[in-house]
């Protein structure tokens, strides 16, 4: 099978690639891991980001592309693949859709995990990191034995500026405008399944192995 997951900052997407993916015994490819991978490596493409990075940059979608695309051709990837991460605009998926054709083949299905903004929000702005050891807690999820204390080291228990309502709710903004696209995108190909996001991570898995039964080749 090849998917692609998307869904707002907090929908548990990390989370949900990496059982999806291995539950279909296909690998789990993120930008993230991509990128790190690339520059860490010092390979030509991850060099190229790294000067943007280091600027402070976006980096180009000819760069993202061009690692993505050197994955998808790595043998693991040949059966099938989870994108998670990628693509991020209808330009990007254009190109994946023009590079899957030339190797005679398409997505199966584009999985989007369905979150309404109010429980992102109480998903995001509920964590709190140890300044020593950096070890994230949350308030309503799991939260440590005494307020404001790390249970791992004793250090003290902070809440980051990403994870303050005003910054979630911001990132939410910017993701309904760059995504909405993306999402009407696929839903025009056909190829679009929403599925809900909320409760137990075990149950959103069941829900989303039995959603995606009927792609499966």
């Amino acid at each position: 099978m090849r998917l692609v997951l998307v869904g707002p900052p907090g929908a548990g997407k990390g989370t949900q690639a990496q059982f999806i993916a291995s539950h279909l015994s296909i690998p789990k490819i993120s930008t993230g891991d991509i990128f790190r991978y690339n520059v860490s490596t010092g390979t030509e493409l991850g060099q190229q980001a790294k000067a943007y990075m280091d600027r402070g940059d976006l980096v180009p979608d000819e760069v993202t592309i061009g690692m993505v695309t050197a994955r998808l051709l790595e043998p693991d990837a040949q059966a099938g693949f989870l994108l998670d991460g990628f693509p991020r605009n209808v330009p990007q998926a254009e190109v994946l859709r023009k590079l899957l054709a030339d190797w005679d083949t398409r997505l199966d299905v584009v999985l989007e995990l369905v979150v309404d903004d109010d429980e992102v929000v109480r998903r995001l702005s509920g964590r709190r990191t140890c300044r020593q050891c950096g070890r994230i807690w949350h308030v309503l999820f799991e939260p440590p034995s005494k307020a404001d204390i790390c249970d791992d080291c004793g250090g003290e228990l902070f809440q980051r500026d990403d994870d303050r309502e005003q910054t979630i709710r911001h990132r939410l903004d910017v993701y309904a405008e760059q995504t909405q696209p993306l999402i009407a995108f696929y839903a025009d190909d056909g190829i679009l399944l929403g599925l809900d996001a909320t409760g137990p991570v075990e149950e959103i898995t069941e829900r989303a192995m039995i959603a995606l039964r009927r792609f499966i080749r």
